[in-house]
């Protein structure tokens, strides 16, 4: 009989474990027969250890057949999902996630909540007022037949050993390892039962993986675990050192996403939405470029077609579908106040994690599996990198609803601004992508 406190101590010890050994822990883990605190033990240990290629690879396939694998071929049409690692005021999904499903993608989406600083596509989608995202399977196989697009939680039959690591990595600093990252996204993705997969990788201040080489290590361990696994997968390894778009917070960032698909809406947000967007439609097949996939996707948005596809699919998932045209069917923060310069200069930085870390003491994220979100209260940016300020210019807009943890969050979001007297040099948005050889 392989003991927890044998296979944690191997793992702490540097060791490789084996298959045997990996199935023990995914099993003891979703049972219940290895206790909390043991999980994390070898979860803390994973994270100073890593874990070879091949263990990672079978971590992935332990926590897929921890439950059941979808089979969507009665369904016609590619199946096609897009997954991000992580960042501050990333709505992304809520916007290419219809305009693919325009395009003629189907598009089986389950996501996250936020995990420390950076925002969860569940929390947004639980802001819009009656919007489930509990669906029981049938009821999730329906809204995509119906709509090509369903967006849910993760259900008890898919990948339960990740619903269980995930929960408990969020709350015990071990959210920043390759492997249970890698595990965890994919293990959920190939269990979707999809054909392709786009992966966004945030790298930056704001994200998990802070530096270029550790990003482009885990975009290369997620396409070769898709090449193992029949699922076509491709990477964009995408700039988080400053907030994408303007709206950090659950509510701000469902408008923000609205008023994407109504042609309004920041550049960045709406460049990187089309071109994951396209991404996804050039993988399903559905295009014969990149090119062309662009294309299409742009005329869905011009046109409305996402827009009104997504009003659809709120609809059908018990939401308000009013809220598209009100935002305050939407209940708003109680309370705001605005930050003002208190220099002139150019904003030469803009740290994401601090924004984060600012919305979170504010109620917009947890900092314990079991705390409730607030998803009414955040930050609306009135300047990003670059821009030309001048003293007592508006900064932010902050939404909030208790003085509880104000001042801290006020710090927080004024020192993630740094200025300068001359104007920085912008990274790009993409930095790099990565593919199947």
């Amino acid at each position: 009989m392989l003991r927890a406190v044998d296979i944690i101590r191997k793992k702490r010890d540097g060791g490789t474990l084996a298959n045997e050994e990996i199935d023990t822990f995914i099993q003891g883990a979703t049972s219940g027969a290895w206790e909390k605190y043991q999980v994390t033990a070898l979860l803390m240990a994973i994270y100073f250890r890593g874990m070879s290629d091949e263990e990672t690879a079978y971590l992935t396939g332990a926590m897929v057949r921890s439950g059941a694998k979808l089979d969507w071929s009665d369904q016609p049409g590619p199946k096609v999902d897009k997954h991000s690692t992580g960042g501050v005021g990333d709505k992304t999904s809520l916007i290419l996630a219809p305009l693919a499903a325009a395009c003629g993608c189907k598009v089986p989406m389950m996501s996250g909540r936020g995990l420390g600083h950076t925002g969860g596509t569940l929390d947004k989608l639980e802001t819009i007022p009656g919007f489930r995202v509990g669906l029981r399977l049938p009821e999730f196989r329906d809204v995509l037949r119906r709509h090509g697009l369903a967006l849910i939680g993760q259900t008890a039959e898919v990948a339960p050993a990740d619903k269980l690591l995930y929960a408990l990595r969020d709350v015990t600093a071990t959210v920043e390892s390759i492997p249970l990252i890698a595990g965890s996204i994919m293990s959920k993705k190939i269990a979707e039962g999809i054909d392709a997969l786009v992966m966004d990788v945030k790298c930056g201040r704001g994200a998990f993986m802070k530096q270029l080489p550790d990003a482009r290590r885990l975009a290369e361990t997620i396409v070769a675990i898709g090449a193992q696994n029949g699922v076509r997968t491709k990477v964009l390894i995408t700039a988080m050192d400053q907030p994408l778009g303007t709206a950090v917070g659950n509510r701000l960032e469902v408008i923000e996403s609205l008023e994407i698909l109504k042609g309004r809406g920041p550049a960045d947000l709406t460049a990187l939405s089309v071109r994951l967007a396209a991404e996804m439609v050039w993988l399903g097949g559905l295009a014969d470029s990149l090119k062309t996939a662009e294309g299409q996707v742009n005329q869905a948005l011009s046109s409305g077609r996402g827009l009104e596809l997504f009003r659809a699919v709120i609809e059908a998932q018990g939401g308000d579908p009013k809220m598209v045209d009100d935002y305050d069917r939407m209940v708003p923060a109680p309370q705001r106040m605005m930050l003002q310069a208190e220099r002139d200069g150019f904003i030469t930085g803009l740290d994401a994690e601090q924004i984060g870390l600012g919305c979170m003491f504010l109620g917009a994220g947890r900092a314990k599996a079991e705390d409730q979100v607030d998803h009414a209260v955040g930050v609306i940016l009135h300047a990003k990198m670059g821009a030309r300020i001048e003293v007592g210019a508006p900064l932010m807009e902050v939404h909030y609803r208790r003085t509880e943890g104000l001042d801290h969050a006020l710090h927080r979001l004024r020192s993630a601004i740094t200025w300068g007297d001359e104007p920085p040099t912008l990274p790009p948005l993409i930095l790099e992508e990565v593919q199947p050889r």
